[in-house]
């Protein structure tokens, strides 16, 4: 996340806050996600593998979690 970004988070409060807060932490997880796509096709090392694996696992269902969040406000 840029500076500007953060910035902008901190000085929000209340319902504000909380969308921005999902929608970043959403954007950071495809992110991670991403990465660990890359690792998979790329990497020949089985225990990094097992980590990208668990990360798209895990990050993939916070990222339904978060979006469920913000589609109830």
């Amino acid at each position: 996340m840029h500076d500007t970004r953060l910035t902008d988070l901190d000085r929000a409060s209340g319902r504000a806050f909380d969308t921005m807060f999902l929608t970043m932490m959403i954007k950071h997880h495809e992110g991670a996600i991403d990465m660990a796509e890359s690792e998979l096709r790329h990497s020949s090392y089985g225990p990094t593998k097992d980590l990208a694996s668990d990360i798209i696992r895990s990050q993939t269902a916070e990222i339904a979690e978060m979006r469920a969040m913000l589609e109830a406000r």
